[in-house]
């Protein structure tokens, strides 16, 4: 098939799949279909490990939109498809790169579709499609455009056709065709701007040979004195960071006990404390270490500094960590103390990935490519897990539990209030929880959320 058959079946697709309904099953369907066109779509030289990984996870995203149907499964879709779409044409284009490849296409949408000779065929084509794309189809769009039109304009216009029974939404049907041609021809025809594509190298992981030779950065700086200011400063850091964390564990673990309210928001003002200062300590890094000091040979002292300030801040991860850890123990999960985790875990991973840019001699740009798969993991794990049911399955172990917060604030514990409902005999919860399953099981086939299709009640 070419370009313009996948644009038109996967259109088609779209408008089988969205007429009349809503967001649900019908998602992940097309999420699969797309995934698979594309794997047959793609030329051998392009499948890589990459891009069969990329195939697998746009495939599992699509099934955990179709079973879950939430925001962090719509983001696991969308991304997976972007960047298998990505991969499948340009192996070698850095993923941060996606970003700007995106938003140009889609402001050149207009431009691009219209420029028929650009990518639909040009060889020449029988008598007959010629004379059913000229004669039909064209007037057909023009005269169900303007008969939407002139109908939301004219209330006798419109009523002029109130005796012909057609049971066809016309302004859902061109609206829904018009977005799928939209998401269809940007997936399968996105071109990457010269200006972006020569931005590639500046992305690479490593050194350049003509990056290699030992210079000052700034030229009102020599070399040893911007080597004894990086020392001056990590040596500095260092003794500021140790004290820090002792006056943070100290107000952890041994000042007077508070009130939840109290000990919940210092903790959340101590993690984003911990999470600045990380931030913060990789950026410093990548000031002294973009690109000289990597290879200067009198540099040893400031790389220790370094690695020791990085050692340091992991210190004051794992604390904030361990006090996290000791506020579920005594309080319970919550999405936003898993969410306490996931970011800690991303900046002991953004530590490590510093470290090893040190000790490899890489580019800033080596963080930048590699935490960006770390962040698309996240989304994955946050999309494939039902952490709502994990959240209510740990907490019902708890002589403090809070049915009404779990029914009401935490996703996808149905089933695990059910268990807890039959188990405690409480009809009230029972009855509430079946009444919101029934709701969530009312929607048509292609609308429907698979999970609540799988609890009995």
């Amino acid at each position: 098939m070419k370009t313009h058959h996948y644009i038109l079946l996967t259109t088609a697709f779209f408008i089988i799949l969205f007429y009349d309904e809503n967001v649900g099953l019908n998602l992940g369907i097309l999420g699969i279909i797309y995934s698979v066109l594309t794997w047959h779509k793609t030329p051998e030289r392009n499948k890589t490990k990459v891009f069969y990984i990329l195939v697998l996870t746009s495939v599992l995203s699509s099934v955990a939109f179709a079973w879950y149907g939430d925001f962090p499964s719509f983001l696991a879709v969308v991304s997976s498809l972007l960047l298998l779409s990505y991969r499948s044409k340009n192996k070698r284009m850095k993923t941060l790169l996606l970003i700007p490849v995106f938003v140009v296409n889609c402001f050149t949408f207009f431009c691009r579709f219209f420029s028929f000779d650009q990518w639909l065929p040009k060889r020449n084509i029988s008598r007959l499609w010629q004379k059913l794309f000229a004669f039909i189809l064209i007037p057909t769009i023009l005269i169900a455009i303007f008969f939407g039109i002139y109908s939301v304009g004219s209330d006798h216009f419109a009523n002029l056709f109130t005796n012909i029974e057609l049971d066809v939404n016309f302004w859902q049907l061109f609206c829904i065709t018009i977005l799928g041609t939209f998401i269809a021809f940007n997936y399968w025809t996105y071109t990457v701007e010269k200006l972006i594509y020569k931005q590639n190298h500046v992305l690479d992981n490593t050194f350049h040979e003509k990056d290699k030779t030992v210079k000052s950065s700034y030229s009102f700086l020599d070399l040893d004195a911007e080597r004894m200011s990086g020392v001056i400063s990590f040596f500095s850091l260092n003794v500021l960071l140790i004290f820090f964390i002792i006056t943070y564990n100290y107000e952890q673990f041994y000042e007077v006990a508070k009130t939840p309210s109290q000990l919940s928001e210092e903790t959340h003002e101590r993690v984003n404390a911990v999470i600045m200062s990380i931030i913060m300590a990789i950026l410093v890094i990548m000031f002294y270490f973009k690109s000289s000091f990597n290879f200067d040979p009198k540099a040893g002292l400031l790389k220790t500094l370094a690695k020791i300030w990085i050692l340091l801040n992991a210190v004051l991860i794992i604390s904030a960590m361990i006090k996290n850890s000791e506020y579920i123990i005594n309080y319970g999960f919550t999405y936003k103390r898993l969410g306490v985790y996931g970011f800690l875990i991303l900046a002991l991973i953004g530590l490590i990935m510093t470290f090893i840019k040190i000790q490899g001699k890489k580019r800033n740009a080596f963080l930048f490519n590699t935490m960006t798969w770390y962040f698309y993991g996240t989304i994955l794990a946050c999309s494939y897990i039902n952490w709502g049911g994990f959240i209510t399955s740990q907490n019902m172990k708890r002589n403090d539990f809070v049915v009404n917060y779990h029914v009401k604030s935490i996703n996808f514990s149905d089933k695990k209030l059910l268990e807890y409902a039959e188990e405690k005999n409480d009809k009230n919860l029972k009855k509430q929880i079946i009444s919101k399953v029934e709701k969530e099981k009312s929607p048509t086939f292609l609308s429907k959320i698979l999970y609540y299709e799988t609890l009995k009640e």
